[in-house]
Order: C-alpha cells, then structure tokens, then sequence
C-alpha cells in the first residue's frame, strides 16, 4: 500500500505560514515590502488591536491586473525572478512568492487593485487558502490589503501572541527596519484610529530624526557624525554617534542594498572602531548603508531575508572598522586611518621627517626569575617563591562550606569599612566581606517590590516637572508600565504622542534626576524581554533600587552600616541580588591562616 502522497495546497501554505509569518508584525513586513517592490511613493499601515483584528497596508503602486491579482496569492508565485540565477543579481525586497499564499493560509484577506492604465480595478477575497469571491471594482491606482483576523483556524499560533503591547512595539520595530532604509517614500501608522507615526518623504537624517528625535530640533542626529565611504568592493555610508552622547540603550542598524540586516560580525567591527572610547556597559547607536553588487551577498538564507552572507566578509570589517575610525577621527575623536579604493587600510605619517628603522637592543641573559640576581644583584629578592605561598581565592558565601554559613549578629559584631565599598564583619568560620552598594540594592529591592505589592509606594512631588521625550516604541512600553510606576511613585503626565512629564517621583529618588531613570527602565524591560506585569516590576524595582543605593566611594558610620546589614540579613535570600550578583563573600579562617 502507498503511503507518500502529495498535500493539498492549503496544508502546504500553512506550513509554509509557520516560517513566513510568525506574529503580526511577520505580516506587516510581507506587505509593505511588496508595497515598495511595486514603486509606492506613499504607504499606510492601519492596525487595530495590534494586528490581531486588522492589518491593513495602502499603497500608491503600480498595481495589479486582473489575472496578476488572482496569482498573486499562489504559492511560488513572483514577479521579482525567473530563473535561478536571478537570485544572485536581486534588487527587490521580495522574492520567494511565498508571502501572499502563507497569509492567505491563516487569515481572511481582501484585496483591491488597479493599474493606471485599467478603467476598474479588481476585488479579490480569500479566506484561509480558499478563494471567497473575485470581482471588478472601482478603486484609485495601486493596492489596498486587508488582513483580518490573523491566524483565526490556527488557535494555537493565535493563543501564543503576546501582549497587544508587545505585539505593537514588535509592529513598530519591523516599520522603523522599512522606513529608516527607504527615506524617499512617505509612511502613515495609524493604530486603534491614532496616528501613531505620521513620516514625510525626506533625507536619511531627517527620516531618524523623525523615527528617534524630534522633527523641529534635530537633537537627536546632532549627536551623530556621517560615515561615508566609497571603495570599489563596497559603498557604506550613514551615522555613527560621537562617543560623549552614547548611552546604555544603542540603537543599532544595518542596511545592505535597502535591506535591514543582523550582521555580528559587522557589530564587532565598529565596536572595535569605538575601543577605549566608551565604558563597558555602554553602546554605541549608528545607522549604516551597505551598497554592494548583489552576486557578492546571499540573502536566501532564512525566511526573514535579514541574515546575510557577505562573499568578502573579512575585507568589508576592515573598510567599516575605518570608516568608522575615520568619521571619529575628522571630528578629534580618534586617530585617523584612511584606506584606498581597494580595500586597503592606510594610515597617515607625518611628511615632514624621514622614516627610519627602530634600533633595539636585547639582552638574550635577562630572566626575571633566575638571573635577575646577576645584572642587578642589590635588588634581588631571596626565596622569591615563598611570596606565593598560601595565596587563593576567597570564595563566595554560598559554597564556602558544605554546612549553611552562621549570620554574625549585626548588632554587637565589630564592625569596619574598606576601601568606601565594603563592610567587613567576623564571623563564627573567618572574615565577612559585604558590598555596600549591593548590599542595600537588595534591601531597596524588597522595599520596592512589596510598594508595588500593596501600591503604597511613597511620592515625592517636584518643584519644577521635567519632560521625558521618547521614541514611538517606548512611548507604548511607558504606558503599558503606567499602573506600576504610579504604584511605585512616578506621577507622569503624556503632554505630546512623544513626551510626558515627570511631576512625581519616589520619595527614595528625590536628589536624583528621574529622567535617565526612566529610560534605564524602559531599556532594562526590553532588553530583558520582560512580559508579563510580575517581570515588569522585577524590572522597575531592580533598577530603581540600583540607582538609590549607597554609591560606591560613600563614607559610612557605624550606625549606618549596621542598619544596612540588619536588614540584608534579614531577606531570605541575602546572598545575592535579584539579578545574581554576589552580596556577601567569606573569607575563611583556614585562608587567612595560610597568608601567614
């Protein structure tokens, strides 16, 4: 009996549709792309509910015909190539005709199109791979995508949408990959019938302007410098941020030949261009274009199109790490290095003096263990070895010993500060080391997670409220994060689509400027992922607890160090912070012994 048979098309789409479309914002991108393929100048995306209602894409393209509109949704069906080899040579966004069929697959979907050329344009609805009607109709020139209800017969994938917060910030992040590489085309999100980003046709400074800063003020890009590189290998041109105005949350993007593109390896490249520059939680943000022969790249190697090969990825890390150093450097920001049109790296010396050969002289007897003694006998230690006897590592309090480690009594142990960064204190096995700052980050932590509890948080009203300016995707995330932080104490007013102002704070944070707080939130919670209310908080209290704890460096009197210790032990879990960092490390009395 034969057992291998062919599946119906439907079956086929949907699991096509498994790959192709994930979420909504999988969908979004599908559209628009085809939107721009199709030579739109103008492009809006309407969204209810964050796409699970609706998902609907206008666009001023060339439209469609009658019969190009009915394969439009088979699978395999393009426009963008014919042959294999085409793919080596592409240009479009596009190209695998799989999209339209895999939407098709789990939604309900209209479709309306005209071509400058036809009287009446066509109607085409589908409804989970199966065709419901088709018919002529009178429509403006380009094409008109309804997607409803997404992944209405395929309950599982639809249970396992997140949020519509969530889902929205994705929504957003998969336009700013659209909008940010194709300047030139006017788009519109509109969102529950708001506008949410409303972007004029423009240059690519103004476009990031209009995605992440403020239109009117150019703050925002004024704290970038331009790359711009032109060699025979590849083109790269775009922004780089001056290392003063760099900060924890970077935004990071990649663009080869109008694509958005995840590249590590490219990452790496102008993180090493920013080296001794910046401090080691910092990033820096940039916004660069690729352009380069297509047959030199491999896009068909996920379904997203955003993973990239590069035939000469090592030669490309060179030319970006210089370009990259060079912008630095027009601006005094870092030495200058220049290449020329082959890729190779040159780096300027001084015309004004002849380049000679460093003469060095070497001693072949020198060795610093055994022969010291010889050249310079009055400075040679005896027994040299003898001064790493006993030396080891102090180990930390949770396996220090096998048996659970006594707490000392807080109230009545010595008591002593080194360093203006830790509190020591013996105990019943040896010497107690307690980091002040993380020490009382966990006792802030447990406060601020019990306010959050019980929205007893205490607030602090400010003299003089300041303005928090946020891009599109934060302004969603603040107001998903509003009930907790009035819990907590932040009194926030949204004054504009991409401002608040801060009125309140928690009382804990009345010396502080609550705006780099804020924004330590937003860029903790996301990217963390957190997504539901529990991790939000875990998140709002962690870092409002990081930035009241005592600094390091801080002077502190006994009375002080003993209420902090107090109330460290005191938590069931005094170890180690919320985030795993270590608290409270031991010092055996065995170790101490050995030193002597």
């Amino acid at each position: 009996m034969d057992i291998i048979h062919l599946l119906p098309d439907s079956v086929a789409n949907q699991i096509a549709a498994g790959e192709v479309i994930q979420r909504p914002a999988s969908c979004l991108k599908e559209l628009v792309e085809n939107s721009l393929d199709a030579g739109a100048t103008r492009v809006q995306v309407i969204v209810r509910d964050a796409g699970r209602t609706l998902l609907q894409v206008i666009d001023d393209g060339i439209g469609m015909s009658e019969m190009d509109a009915r394969l439009a949704f088979e699978r395999h069906a393009t426009s963008k190539i014919r042959e294999a080899q085409d793919l080596f040579s592409l240009r479009t966004m596009g190209f695998r005709g799989e999209a339209l069929a895999s939407i098709c697959a789990v939604a309900q979907v209209e479709m309306t199109t005209r071509r400058k050329e036809d009287e009446t344009g066509t109607l085409i609805e589908i409804h989970g791979s199966d065709v419901v009607r088709q018919e002529p109709c009178a429509c403006p020139v380009g094409t008109n995508i309804k997607v409803s209800n997404l992944f209405f017969n395929v309950p599982v994938r639809r249970k396992f949408l997140k949020t519509d917060q969530t889902e929205l910030r994705n929504l957003l992040t998969e336009f700013y990959h659209i909008v940010l590489v194709y300047p030139k085309v006017a788009f519109t999100f509109v969102h529950n019938d708001e506008i949410i980003l409303e972007l004029p046709a423009g240059t690519e400074k103004q476009r990031i302007e209009a995605v992440f800063g403020n239109p009117k003020k150019n703050v925002y890009t004024s704290a970038f410098v331009e790359v711009k590189t032109e060699t025979e290998l590849v083109s790269i041109r775009g922004f780089v941020i001056k290392p003063e105005n760099a900060t924890k949350r970077a935004e990071q993007y990649f663009f080869v030949n109008g694509r958005y593109m995840r590249h590590p390896y490219f990452l790496k490249a102008v993180q090493t261009a920013y080296s001794g520059m910046l401090t080691a939680d910092y990033q820096p943000s940039f916004f660069i274009y690729f352009d380069i022969a297509p047959e030199s790249i491999d896009v068909n190697i996920h379904p997203t199109k955003t993973e990239i090969k590069f035939a000469d990825e090592q030669t490309i890390f060179q030319i970006l790490m210089a370009s990259v150093r060079e912008a630095l450097g027009k601006f005094s920001l870092a030495p200058t290095i220049d290449f020329d049109t082959q890729g190779n790296i040159n780096i300027p010396l001084p015309t004004d003096a002849p380049v000679s050969r460093p003469q060095l002289t070497v001693d072949t007897s020198y060795n610093p263990f055994h022969t010291r003694g010889a050249i310079y006998p009055d400075r040679a230690p005896k027994n040299w070895e003898s001064l790493y006897d006993g030396l080891s590592e102090t180990r930390d309090l949770e396996i220090s010993t096998p048996r659970e480690t006594a707490i000392p009594d807080a109230e009545h142990a010595p008591i002593w500060q080194y360093g203006g960064k830790y509190i020591l204190m013996p105990s019943e096995e040896g010497l107690m080391l307690i980091n002040q700052h993380r020490a009382h980050t966990a006792v802030l932590y447990a406060q601020f997670m019990e306010q959050l509890g019980n929205a007893q948080g205490a607030m602090q009203q400010l003299l003089f409220p300041e303005v928090i300016s946020l891009p599109q995707d934060d302004m969603i995330l603040m107001e998903q994060l509003q009930p907790d932080l009035r819990a907590i104490g932040f009194d926030l007013e949204q004054l504009s689509p991409d401002s608040y102002s801060i009125q309140g704070v928690p009382a804990q944070l009345a010396q502080q400027s609550p705006v780099p707080t804020l924004q330590h939130i937003l860029t903790q919670v996301r990217d963390r992922n957190a997504d539901t209310r529990q991790e939000w908080r875990e998140q709002i209290a962690l870092t409002l607890a990081q930035n009241a704890a005592i600094p390091y460096g801080k002077t502190l009197t006994e009375t002080e160090m003993r209420e902090i210790v107090e109330k460290l032990f005191a938590l069931p879990q005094f170890r180690r912070t919320s985030d795993g960092k270590t608290i409270v490390s031991l010092m055996t009395d065995e170790e101490i012994n050995k030193r002597f």
